[in-house]
């Protein structure tokens, strides 16, 4: 657990972030507090899918040994937050409070559900000049009355293959309410059937489900 932490927060910090808290296995980061930092939306994404390349490597070396872990979950959001110490004069917590705060933590949960690694906010997704990523719906989080429109972001590479043309042509059927989205998402998983992104919209479909707003169960 100790090496996982240490490259996940090696990473934090190559990216101009601040670590708040470490529960458990779960690391919270912010970007852009305690210094300005006109870019953390951007940093906060580049951090989240340098994350996900470390922590899927050191799952696969440790699945080399017979040690099997589950996938690092990301949830990124921005917006305002009150920041501070919260611990007292005797005990110093450096902490952030505030729904941009919950949100991203619903976020990070909300990974299970459709089937990505890493969701980010369009909050944050549209402070980042050329944004690369795939939408994944309209979300209504648990406790929350009103719904957040996702992406998962996209490394250059992913951005530029096919299947991510194809995904994108499939939701703005699925988006429209189009009928012909279910063949698409369909022939998308026929293409590639290790897509869970697609296979949660596929399944939506098949159960009576149109549109792309989506009420999480978590």
């Amino acid at each position: 657990l100790n090496d996982y932490l240490d490259g996940v927060i090696e990473t934090i910090f190559a990216h101009s972030g601040t670590v708040m808290k470490i529960i458990g296995d779960a690391v919270q980061a912010t970007f852009g507090a305690p210094l300005d930092d006109p870019d953390h939306a951007a940093h906060a994404v580049a951090c989240a899918l340098a994350i996900d390349q470390f922590a899927e490597g050191f799952r696969a070396d440790l699945l080399t040994q017979g040690i099997e872990l589950g996938s690092t979950r990301v949830g990124v959001n921005t917006g305002q937050a009150i920041i501070g110490n919260f611990g007292g004069k005797r005990f110093f917590d450096y902490t952030a409070y505030g729904d941009a705060v919950n949100i991203a933590a619903r976020l990070e949960d909300a990974n299970k559900e459709v089937g990505t690694r890493i969701c980010v906010s369009e909050s944050a997704a549209e402070k980042i000049a050329g944004f690369q990523g795939r939408p994944i719906g309209t979300l209504l989080l648990k406790g929350k009355t009103q719904a957040v429109r996702c992406f998962e972001p996209l490394s250059m590479t992913q951005a530029d293959d096919r299947a991510t043309a194809t995904y994108q042509n499939a939701f703005a059927l699925l988006e429209a309410k189009d009928p012909k989205a279910k063949q698409a998402f369909a022939a998308l998983m026929g293409q590639n059937d290790d897509d869970p992104l697609a296979a949660y919209h596929l399944g939506r479909i098949l159960g009576g489900e149109i549109g792309c707003e989506i009420t999480l169960s978590r």
